[in-house]
């Protein structure tokens, strides 16, 4: 991973060389010459070595890459900016590579356009990074969804295959970076030139583009209604925020035998009810509103607003966190005085299993709902038998009851830093929306949900650490931090 960043150190720096921004240029091919450099000299120490833990040592180094290699990640950005901490600079790595995208310099002016593409190319890694590791590192141990699941690792093979991957897991992870890369880079290709027609800026494209694959929501220019592609742009991006609501979308590997169709796939289906059901309450909100007001509608102005909220629901649904440009006439058409507490709602509840998005996930929440359902099915007829169903295939027999586990756990993290940030001094009501953006890692809330503008920058260095801690927690689950703590693990 570390190799992986000092090569694409070399992106931002051409293109500041390319904008003749020598300064920022130097820093990046500098930090990208010396890491490749350590990298390699460990890596001819360490080549005949051994390793020793298994899946279990690829989570570990999962956990390093968004807690320990955004210090690597940071030097360049902090070398080239020049004002600002370097703690600040790593809380924006860790924000970047843990897709949060919480915005710790607000004015977009202050960052050089390299720095900008630095932000969304370590967002975009780090969505690709969840991309391969939801399905090489986190499926063979049960964990960021997979627990819920009836057969749903993905990538099965063939029983002798398996079993040299279960020997050697590396040749899992490489066969399945091999399988996900190209798609994930090809759409965001697509999506890079389909806003760029739409008459974005190119660079503006590129970061809002990586954006919305790695559902960081990072933008070069405070947001997409600082942007120029207009609705159609906002279009496009709305399009391909869906792969973040079910890993079908992309990849049919983690359904049974007949029940690869996504319009039977329980997040899909859920997502698509959610993205649907909420606009429509906002909007026709306004007419209940209105019912005995005699008062003439704007219908362009009444098509905007509802745009306005489908846009912005599926973003914040899906952990993105971009605003649309019509997101104030879908307040004022609605009448509401906190939306921020809709967009939270959407963020915690999150996307699809084995997607960039984060939150709860929509796998949890349909297997929540199918128990709850069952439990009232149970109070009327006490000796009734449950049957599997056709649309609960994909949800394994105790899978409510690890759901609920986890929403627990969750909810418990929810607290500590809740408090946590509260006893270092941040107001309660500021205190619980961090603490939901960096653990849903939907880092644009803190600007949105918050009635008083949130300024990280002000904050002290404690409390960064905390939201830092919680980013990766987001990121990772805390089952998955859980696992790291097993006597196997240690023993091996």
């Amino acid at each position: 991973m570390a190799g992986i960043a000092s090569l694409s150190m070399y992106v931002p720096a051409v293109y500041a060389f390319i904008l003749d921004n020598h300064a920022p240029s130097r820093s990046f091919f500098y930090a990208g010459t010396l890491g490749l450099i350590c990298v390699t000299l460990i890596g001819l120490a360490l080549g005949s070595r051994v390793p020793k833990y298994g899946t279990l040592g690829q989570l570990f180094a999962l956990l390093a890459t968004f807690s320990v290699l955004p210090l690597f990640l940071a030097v360049p950005f902090h070398d080239a900016l020049r004002t600002t901490s370097f703690f600040n600079a790593y809380f924006d790595m860790v924000s970047a590579v843990t897709t949060t995208g919480a915005n710790i310099f607000p004015d977009p002016n202050r960052l050089s356009p390299s720095l900008h593409l630095w932000r969304a190319q370590v967002g975009w890694m780090g969505g690709l990074l969840m991309w391969i590791a939801a399905s090489a590192i986190l499926a063979p141990l049960s964990l960021g969804g997979f627990e819920v699941t009836a057969k749903g690792e993905p990538g099965r093979l063939q029983d002798h295959q398996a079993s040299m991957e279960r020997a050697d897991p590396r040749k899992r992870l490489l066969r399945i970076s091999a399988t996900l890369a190209p798609i994930y880079g090809v759409l965001t290709i697509v999506l890079w030139i389909s806003l760029v027609i739409a008459g974005e800026d190119p660079l503006i494209a590129v970061t809002h583009a990586m954006s919305v694959m790695a559902t960081s929501g990072i933008s070069a220019v405070g947001g997409v209604p600082a942007g120029s592609s207009g609705m159609v742009g906002e279009f496009a991006m709305f399009m391909f925020m869906f792969f973040a609501l079910s890993r079908l979308t992309f990849s049919g590997d983690t359904m049974i035998g007949g029940q690869g169709r996504l319009d039977r796939d329980p997040e899909f289906r859920i997502g698509i009810m959610l993205v649907v059901g909420v606009p429509l309450l906002l909007f026709l909100r306004h007419w209940l509103g209105a019912y005995d007001i005699a008062a003439e509608q704007d219908f362009d102005e009444a098509l905007r607003a509802l745009w306005g909220s489908i846009f912005t629901v599926m973003s914040f649904l899906t952990t993105t966190g971009f605003e649309s440009a019509d997101w104030d006439s879908a307040q004022r058409w609605s009448g509401l005085n906190t939306p921020g507490l809709i967009l939270m709602g959407l963020a915690l509840i999150g996307g699809g299993v084995a997607t960039t998005a984060g939150g709860v996930k929509l796998l949890r929440v349909f297997a929540l709902y199918l128990n709850g359902l069952r439990e009232m099915e149970r109070l009327v007829h006490p000796s009734s038998v449950s049957g599997e169903g056709a649309g609960n295939r994909r949800i394994q027999r105790d899978g409510a009851f690890i759901a609920w586990i986890f929403f627990m756990l969750f909810a418990v993290t929810l607290a500590v830093v809740t408090v946590a940030l509260a006893a270092l001094g941040v107001s309660f009501d500021q205190a619980l929306v961090l603490a939901i953006a960096t653990l849903s890692t939907t880092g644009p809330l803190i600007d949105i949900a918050s009635e008083t503008p949130i300024r990280l920058v002000e904050l002290g260095d404690p409390a960064k650490g905390v939201l830092c801690a919680a980013m990766v927690l987001g990121r990772l689950e805390t089952l998955a931090i859980i696992a790291l703590f097993t006597t196997d693990f240690w023993r091996s």
